[in-house]
């Protein structure tokens, strides 16, 4: 399954709507996204699952890359 991360770059970052940043990362639980991203220094927000229509909505993006971690 492919998650989207919503995050801020900098875990000493107060979260602000206009500087939050987007990823995706595929694994299989939200705990596994987590584990797969805390060696990073993001201030994580929400990971939402995604998929049919809301997946390819989000391929049809030229910016759409799923991350290998």
């Amino acid at each position: 399954m492919i998650y989207k991360v919503f995050f801020q770059e900098s875990k000493n970052q107060v979260p602000v709507r206009e500087k939050t940043k987007t990823i995706y990362i595929e694994g299989e639980t939200v705990r596994e996204i987590r584990q797969k991203l805390k060696d990073h220094p993001y201030n994580i927000e929400f990971v939402s699952p995604i998929n049919g229509a809301f997946l390819e909505y989000e391929q049809q993006n030229e910016d759409f890359k799923v991350l290998e971690i």
